[in-house]
């Protein structure tokens, strides 16, 4: 059976070229980079070059790019990182409801050290007003934490307008761009941002590499005691060839992304457009237009997501209800009950998310099976049953 995948928000395919940067770093240039003798300094040399291929990405200087084990680490590290460093300032951390849970939680154990968190609302395409954001700013606000694009609805944040408030008042701005570094352009002196997380894995690199940019002069402590590496900010040896493999998928989507958004956002599109036009009481999830090019996130009534990717998976379509990270939670996504989705419908969730190698082909055999399936569970569905009788509801 031919798979189709469509969970490119999960995780990538890593680029063969990808494979190849970072072959040599496995065996025959195996030096520490810390080592001051040659196949050290190969090693070196490798992390700098990468290093200023990530930098191109996001527009920034190479040393402001810190390398970490991924997205969840860099979220960790900008919040832990600035509000230790600063609780003298201020003791007050503003985030969103929808933020990664790498974000969520990181300012939920700061609570414990004596921190407030302040978290905003978003409307039902899952946007954040800025006004929300202004208001909750108080003379003690430290950092105010704000994806740029959520990984389960795909609803694009209002970056810049925020950073402008974030800047008249004082207060340092951290963006979770792990769903946008590769796919979207991204100038962090444009953006505003004082520090912006990534992860390798996201676009066509490997997984367990990540980054923190930091801006220069922003007050941060290491989240990792031990040695001097990454400019005292981050001890631990380099992982030398997932960082040599961060740098070449950020050279490639320095080069591809904006053709491939293009591709992806036809695709997009027709998906929504078609699930829309065959299913009832299907719904779409996020900002109709503001939104990732490679996102569709629906709602379908009276049946439940799980049993949905289960169907999808046995005719060969891979697919998630929401984010990789909490998969095995059985509660509905704190996303979609966050747009004010009651929690049935949100229970009734698919996400579908497209990449490089997404064909015309397999968005068709999804709108092919995905309203059968539909249509199937809810002829066995109690829900439907009860409301509406025994037909095959669609």
């Amino acid at each position: 059976m031919q798979r189709v995948y469509m969970d490119y928000a999960a995780t990538t395919p890593m680029l063969p070229e990808v494979a190849v940067a970072m072959q040599p770093f496995f065996s025959q240039r195996f030096g520490n980079p810390s080592s001051i003798h040659s196949m050290g300094q190969e090693g070196r040399d490798a992390v700098e070059t990468s290093r200023g291929q990530v930098a191109g990405l996001i527009g920034c200087q190479p040393a402001d790019v810190v390398f970490t084990s991924g997205g969840t680490e860099a979220d960790n590290h900008a919040i832990k990182g600035v509000c230790l460093a600063g609780r003298e300032r201020g003791n007050h951390i503003i985030t969103t409801a929808i933020e990664h849970h790498a974000v969520i939680y990181a300012c939920n154990f700061m609570k414990t050290l004596g921190f407030d968190v302040t978290v905003a609302p978003v409307d039902r395409d899952g946007l954040v007003d800025p006004a929300d954001i202004k208001k909750a700013i108080t003379g003690r606000t430290l950092l105010i934490s704000v994806m740029q694009a959520n990984n389960e609805v795909g609803t694009i944040q209002p970056i810049a307008e925020i950073s402008k408030i974030t800047r008249e008042a004082g207060v340092y701005f951290h963006v979770d761009a792990v769903q946008t570094v590769g796919h979207l352009p991204i100038d962090v002196d444009k953006l505003g941002v004082d520090l912006l997380s990534a992860s390798a894995h996201k676009l066509y690199g490997p997984k367990g590499v990540g980054m923190l940019y930091i801006r220069p002069g922003t007050r941060i402590l290491p989240l990792l005691h031990g040695g001097e590496q990454e400019n005292e900010r981050r001890a631990g040896t380099e992982n030398v060839p997932g960082i040599a493999g961060f740098g070449k998928a950020a050279e490639i989507a320095s080069r591809d992304m904006a053709k491939e958004a293009d591709t992806l956002t036809a695709y997009r599109d027709k998906l929504i457009e078609g699930i829309l036009a065959q299913v009832g009481d299907a719904y779409l999830n996020g900002h109709r237009q503001q939104r990732l090019p490679n996102n569709a996130n629906f709602s379908f009534d009276f049946i439940e997501g799980e049993s949905i990717l289960m169907y999808l998976d046995s005719e060969g379509i891979c697919a998630s209800t929401g984010s990789a990270c909490s998969s095995a939670s059985s509660e509905p996504s704190h996303v979609l009950t966050s747009l004010g989705i009651p929690v049935e419908r949100a229970r009734g969730s698919v996400r579908l998310t497209m990449g490089r190698w997404t064909t015309e082909g397999d968005v068709d055999k999804v709108l092919e099976a995905l309203p059968r399936i539909v249509g199937k569970l809810r002829a066995m569905s109690p829900l439907i049953k009860e409301r509406c009788g025994w037909i095959n509801y669609l």
